[in-house]
């Protein structure tokens, strides 16, 4: 019997499953573990089921040592992970892809929705006793009908997002390394440039991965660039956005709003972000669907089994582990 550790409570499914054959151990707080109780709790572990909240470092490959075979992320990214370090000491390392696709594309377009209709907005001023009655100057927001649509990123998720587009008969254009001559059949959108895309979007979301060179995809130039009139949309990776300028850009009325689900420095918002009331915040939850969250658990718990029975898991993010081995 293998001892796992799952560093923070997951759907009770799939952590039943795990249980039958292997001893489980869960953080018992509602909680990221800080990075001491991490270091601690890894120690003598054959197997890790970790958040994007947990770095796994050289340091903590170290203090789990050789015995344990496998982290596997409960998400779909994983710039949490040291992918070489981890290769190093031949531990696999596995995430959760497919499963959100839909449910973070759906989040996405609820946010685009809120931040165009003012909904937060609204919604604060009814609950807050001020309305008087209806009046043709209220709260005016943005047709999202025949608008331009602009995605950053055609990724499965970006894909996604971009498709439902149709119901709102929108103009779609999108950039991304390489164009995808298939997605433009299906869906009617054009591949454009980033000055481009920045230039004649409406709405802009970024479905991106955080790398390099996609950190600060947007930044102060990138807002200077964008319609007065746009909004931006947020449910890759924090980081994808300076945050701080995106502050300014709001505050000044460089571009209309914002969505936000993934934030730079998570749990912390940049200074000023939550006072706006311009953009819409929503705390990470992109994926968080019942049936989503449960699938999630049970392809890391999948994952961790198949290791543990000398078995290659079906998510294997460094797969050089496996080929060393």
């Amino acid at each position: 019997m293998a001892n796992v550790y799952v560093t923070r409570m997951l759907p009770q499914e799939p952590l039943d499953v795990l249980g039958r054959s292997h001893d489980v151990s869960i953080n018992p707080h509602d909680r990221a573990l800080t990075r001491e109780e991490l270091l601690r709790e890894v120690r003598g572990r054959d197997a890790v089921i970790t958040l994007l909240t947990d770095t796994i470092d050289a340091q903590v490959l170290d203090a789990a040592g050789p015995r344990c075979r496998i982290f596997a992320n409960y998400a779909v990214g994983y710039n949490n992970f040291d992918l070489d370090a981890a290769t190093a000491r031949g531990v696999i390392l596995t995430n959760t892809p497919g499963v959100l696709d839909e449910a973070t594309a759906t989040h996405a377009w609820a946010l685009l929705l809120a931040a165009a209709r003012r909904i937060p907005e609204t919604d604060g001023f009814l609950r807050s006793g001020r309305w008087d009655g209806w009046g043709p100057l209220q709260f005016l927001g943005l047709d999202v009908d025949h608008a331009t649509l602009g995605v950053a990123g055609l990724g499965r998720i970006g894909s996604r997002f971009a498709a439902k587009a149709a119901a709102f008969d929108m103009r779609v254009i999108y950039h991304d390394v390489n164009p995808s001559p298939e997605f433009e059949r299906n869906c009617g959108a054009t591949f454009v440039d980033k000055a481009t895309l920045l230039r004649e979007s409406d709405f802009l979301s970024l479905h991106l991965p955080l790398l390099p060179g996609t950190r600060h995809f947007i930044g102060r130039e990138e807002l200077a660039a964008m319609k007065p009139t746009a909004v931006l949309i947020n449910t890759g990776r924090g980081p994808l956005v300076d945050e701080a300028a995106l502050v300014a850009a709001l505050r000044a009325g460089v571009i209309r709003g914002a969505g936000l689900d993934v934030f730079e420095e998570e749990p912390r918002l940049a200074p000023g972000l939550a006072a706006l009331d311009n953009v819409v915040l929503a705390p990470h939850t992109a994926s968080a669907t019942f049936r989503t969250r449960l699938a999630m658990g049970r392809i890391a718990v999948e994952n961790v089994l198949s290791v543990l029975a000398g078995q290659p898991p079906s998510t294997c993010v460094n797969p050089a582990v496996l080929r060393n081995g």
